[in-house]
């Protein structure tokens, strides 16, 4: 992207009017797909066993959680591209500049357990997935989602930015054509129960459980701090995105919207699909997803079988993928220090290798991913939103208080959920 984006031009060369508001969208719209990069994270395996059993359990009970944490999703990625765009910097960057040396190390390293958690749940969907598809061992699969991954991040790594957002896209399409296939063979769809789910209503302690657990997978913390970082990929400076606000907040707002409508309608095709396996089985399936192949197997053929192993392998790898690019984004933001790819990829891989040598359950590890990324939920959105509301930074893409309001609102929520979650889980 050209250094020269946003700077105004002579109108004798370019026009007057509609004719240099047309060049400013066009120079805008570049900064489209970073969304679809954080919205992978939205899709990851711990969302896909949360979704399918709340699907298995409730039916569609909790459809109204899903989209209820997704439009909270999209306000707060959409306040963390504004951030990266505004600024130039990371929301980890911003921190580092503005607290003390220990503050910073207390973030990081609360950043850290969230990012290994992510990777946790990552690695355990990428391990299910390459053992339906071809019996690999779980140790194996681990290492060949890491190799698969740092492939991945080898295009970002080399500046090859748009290839890495286009594979990211193709990710999230293929989970969701996974899914859908598996939706339409299964049958048992109800338009009605759909509906019915939109209706806010728990179902006993279960059921707050669950809706808990939709939130602490949906609202990602290590994906609002790499969207931060994203944006500034693609060569639009502050002071370009100052003199055109309107402008790049409708860029940004149509990329979330896209990106994480799409996960949504995934997440939602999840629990249809739960429901669906629920009742094929009389209620003898209850969310497993080794089972869940099993039923689709036994009961609908291969062909479907293989779509949901494909959907979650392709979600285990390519969240992989965006986790160690959010780690890299967070030391390099809250400490001023990298690590090499390779290496950050051997580390955090290690302790999801030992779990899965050890032998332990790959759902108990799923539900403990959620449970550690819940506590990071409220210290991410308390930074955006504190952040986003400040004029000295933000300068006109600086919220507005009714922004702020909702934001903050939301996050409070979010953050009560989060921190309600492991409690309910323990107690």
């Amino acid at each position: 992207m050209s250094a020269r984006i946003g700077v105004k031009e002579s109108p004798t060369r370019y026009g007057t009017g509609v004719h240099q508001l047309e060049r400013a969208e066009r120079r805008v719209t570049p900064i489209l797909g970073p969304a679809f990069v954080a919205a992978i994270a939205y899709v990851d395996p711990g969302n896909v066993a949360t979704n399918l059993t709340a699907g298995a359990s409730f039916g569609y009970l909790l459809v109204w959680v899903v989209v209820l944490a997704s439009l909270v999703a999209i306000l707060v990625q959409f306040q963390a591209a504004k951030l990266g765009v505004a600024t130039g910097r990371s929301l980890p960057q911003l921190c580092r500049e503005r607290f003390p040396r220990w503050g910073n190390r207390i973030l990081w390293l609360q950043a850290e357990v969230v990012v290994l958690a992510t990777d946790l749940a990552e690695f355990v969907g990428a391990a299910i997935g390459l053992r339906l598809l071809f019996g690999m061992p779980v140790v194996v699969s681990a290492v060949v989602t890491a190799v698969v991954s740092l492939s991945l991040l080898e295009l970002r790594r080399r500046g090859r930015t748009r290839p890495f957002e286009l594979m990211s896209a193709a990710a999230l399409l293929l989970v969701g054509a996974g899914v859908g296939y598996d939706i339409l063979v299964a049958g048992h769809q109800s338009g009605a129960g759909l509906a019915a789910g939109m209706v806010p209503a728990f179902d006993g302690a279960e059921s707050l459980v669950l809706a808990m657990g939709i939130v602490g997978a949906t609202v990602m913390p290590h994906a609002v701090y790499l969207h931060s970082a994203l944006v500034q990929g693609h060569g639009l400076r502050p002071e370009a995105a100052w003199r055109q606000p309107a402008l790049v907040r409708r860029a940004l707002r149509l990329d979330c919207v896209l990106a994480l409508g799409a996960a949504t309608v995934v997440n939602v095709s999840m629990i249809a699909l739960g429901a669906g396996l629920a009742t094929a089985t009389s209620g003898g399936w209850t969310g497993d997803l080794l089972a869940a192949h099993a039923e689709l197997a036994s009961r609908i053929g291969g062909a479907a079988a293989l779509a949901f192993a494909v959907a979650l392998l392709s979600s285990g790898v390519s969240s992989a993928g965006v986790g160690t690019l959010a780690g890299d984004v967070v030391m390099r933001g809250f400490l001023g220090r990298r690590v090499p790819v390779r290496l950050r990829r051997i580390i955090t891989m290690t302790p999801a290798v030992l779990a899965l040598t050890f032998g332990a359950s790959l759902t108990d590890l799923l539900i403990l991913s959620q449970v550690v990324i819940s506590l990071g939920v409220p210290v991410a959105l308390f930074l955006l939103i504190s952040m986003c509301r400040d004029r000295s930074l933000m300068g006109p893409l600086v919220n507005n208080r009714l922004t702020t309001s909702i934001g903050g609102a939301a996050g409070a929520v979010v953050a009560v959920l989060g921190c309600c979650l492991p409690l309910t889980l323990l107690f």
